[in-house]
């Protein structure tokens, strides 16, 4: 950043800066960390074919209270999540299988197998990434169930 006052402006001055412009910034490679890359879900279910039609991303932000359980759902197209705050257990409803994750750590979630999230002592705050196509659901609950969200 370059200074408004003259360098004589001595210790009693202010200094002011600038926004750095164009030129003063260097060209360089950010740090990718991978958290999750994965072809199948986290209870190994392998993801078979995107949707035939134009992709749309969905990402969004899922606050869950603490001892809370999702209503039961399944999810049409391929997802991931990453944990924010707290902990959250995915419960599978056929094989009442259980694995949790929690904060800084990434997921892939299954497709057409009813599950649920479930928090811990504290709120559970995850981003969820789906890849859906325009209009189609990001998830879908079991009959008699509420909305996920």
């Amino acid at each position: 950043m370059k200074s408004l006052l003259p360098a004589t402006a001595g210790a009693a001055g202010i200094l002011f800066m600038s926004p750095a412009t164009a030129d003063d910034l260097k060209v360089a490679s950010g740090h990718a960390e991978i958290l999750v890359q994965r072809d199948a879900s986290w209870n190994g279910k392998r993801y078979t074919h995107y949707p035939t039609s134009a992709p749309q991303l969905t990402v969004l932000r899922l606050t869950i209270p603490p001892h809370s359980a999702l209503p039961w759902h399944t999810h049409p197209v391929p997802n991931a999540g990453y944990v924010l705050q707290g902990q959250l257990t995915i419960h599978d409803k056929a094989t009442d299988e259980k694995k949790t994750f929690r904060q800084g750590e990434a997921f892939t979630e299954s497709v057409d197998d009813a599950h649920r999230g479930e928090s811990g002592d504290t709120e559970t705050v995850l981003i969820l990434v789906y890849s859906g196509t325009s209009g189609q659901k990001t998830t879908i609950p079991l009959p008699g169930q509420k909305s996920e969200y």
